[in-house]
């Protein structure tokens, strides 16, 4: 399925669904149910060049009364089938499966790197399980050295496509999982990591400004500023260098806060030589994004 294929699937299945999940809406009587934002963005140049990314956060609400419920019945069916299709196709065109019961996830298909990037409320023993069975069945093979604990894991894995590196992680009761395989093209220095150091990018999608805070460090972003970052690399380094932190790796705590919306805090853990992209999205929803 190409990217007009996935444009007319937004535009058909997912229209109705995004256009109402603007505002929370819920699903059938007497219980609560699912509601989905997505973003889809394709980039395409010169010798087939092709940068693809993707955002879905889903979301539980509970209406107020049974107008609501009624109203909101079919609109939560449609979301459904378009979460489906959704899935479908991130997996399709990334070549990475993604975690059952994922309440949001990004990905990313590029000249560079395909990643996804999962939130969960599944605990991390079920969700490590589930990747070795679907990594195993496509013919990854564990290499040695795994690391495996209660609270996080870190396993990498030979492929017939490259290396590749799944890391979890258990943060306020969910699993977060990062699946990753680099490929052979190097990034642009705008993209690329001071050696031994993490690059961290900051976007925002919102109309409101945003502030972000990683550790002491505090940044301002007007609506809108650097919300393109993730869709190319030219995109990405194009970005002034206030949005742009070098940080030496390891675990920092990192607060957003948007007009409108509850402040959002949380830890997000860096490796050395990765570039990440961190998306203000709908709602305050901070979306954290695998670039390099």
């Amino acid at each position: 399925m190409k990217g007009r294929t996935l444009a007319a699937l937004l535009a058909g299945s997912l229209i109705v669904a995004t256009a109402m999940l603007a505002r929370p809406v819920a699903a059938s009587l007497g219980r609560d149910s699912d509601t989905i934002q997505f973003g889809w963005s394709r980039t395409s140049g010169v010798d087939n060049y092709v940068d693809e990314t993707w955002w879905a956060v889903r979301s539980h609400c509970a209406p107020d009364n049974l107008a609501e419920r009624l109203l909101c019945i079919p609109v939560s069916f449609m979301a459904r089938g378009a979460g489906t299709q959704f899935e479908a196709k991130l997996s399709d065109d990334t070549g990475l499966p993604l975690p059952a019961g994922w309440a949001l996830t990004t990905a990313k298909n590029s000249p560079l790197i395909r990643s996804v990037y999962a939130e969960t409320p599944r605990d991390l023993a079920a969700v490590l399980g589930a990747y070795r069975t679907e990594l195993g069945g496509r013919g990854w093979t564990e290499n040695d050295g795994a690391v495996v604990a209660p609270d996080r894991a870190v396993i990498a894995f030979t492929t017939a496509h490259g290396p590749a590196l799944l890391r979890l992680s258990r943060q306020d009761d969910k699993t977060i999982s990062e699946l990753s395989q680099r490929k052979r093209a190097v990034a642009t220095a705008g993209l690329l990591s001071k050696p031994g150091q993490v690059k961290l990018m900051l976007g925002n999608k919102t109309d409101e400004e945003a502030v972000i805070t990683v550790n002491e460090q505090t940044i301002r972003l007007a609506a809108h500023a650097g919300e393109k970052l993730a869709n190319s690399d030219d995109a990405a380094g194009e970005l002034p260098d206030s949005q742009k932190l070098d940080l030496a790796p390891g675990k920092y705590k990192v607060t957003l806060e948007v007009a409108g919306s509850a402040a959002e805090s949380r830890e997000f853990v860096v490796t050395a030589n990765e570039t990440w992209g961190l998306l203000v999205g709908p709602d305050g929803v901070l979306l954290p994004l695998r670039l390099y």
